[in-house]
């Protein structure tokens, strides 16, 4: 069975970054008794990945690199503001387990995108936050195998991601 659209493929890899000016270093490791799954044709992974992987057997292996362009975009100053504290009380309380450098948060903006934003300092000024994704301004180097392919269940289709081993729970 070879990885094509409508087919849950499960791939281990290794994931090293480079901002472009020096050696890229490790970044993730997923190893091939805890697979990363997804379901072909869906943009569940980055579109350069599946493009390697398309075609591809169980067994076989994957090498690429994809450049910030193609990955999560350049770094965007724009994506990191203040937000004031008095948003992320409580019962009219001020949650400082919440508020931690370092701790991502789930946030919508005024259209109700969903978002992530981490936490980089709280001041006088309020909580500031970064939602660009971690990798952004980031070139990418996979290198990874095929561990399993099987037919996607009509439900995974409909909703366009995996469910049981390695998606969510029905």
């Amino acid at each position: 069975m070879k990885a094509e659209k409508d087919k849950v493929v499960a791939i281990s890899y290794r994931l090293r970054v480079s901002d472009g000016e020096n050696e890229p270093v490790a970044f993730e490791e997923v190893l091939a008794d805890k697979p990363h799954y997804f379901l072909m044709g869906y943009e569940n992974i980055l579109p350069k990945l599946e493009e390697v992987i398309e075609g591809k057997a169980e067994g076989e292996s994957f090498e690429v690199m994809i450049d910030f362009e193609n990955a999560y975009g350049d770094y965007d100053e724009f994506k990191v503001t203040i937000i004031p504290k008095a948003n992320f009380k409580e019962e009219g309380k001020k949650n400082k387990e919440l508020l931690k450098v370092g701790k991502v948060i789930p946030m919508q903006d005024d259209k109700g995108n969903q978002m992530r934003g981490e936490i980089t300092k709280v001041d006088y000024r309020g909580v500031h936050m970064d939602f660009n994704h971690p990798l952004a301004g980031f070139d990418l180097y996979f290198e990874g195998k095929i561990e399993s392919i099987r037919e996607a269940e009509a439900e995974e289709i409909a909703h366009g991601h995996v469910h049981g081993p390695g998606g969510h729970a029905h």
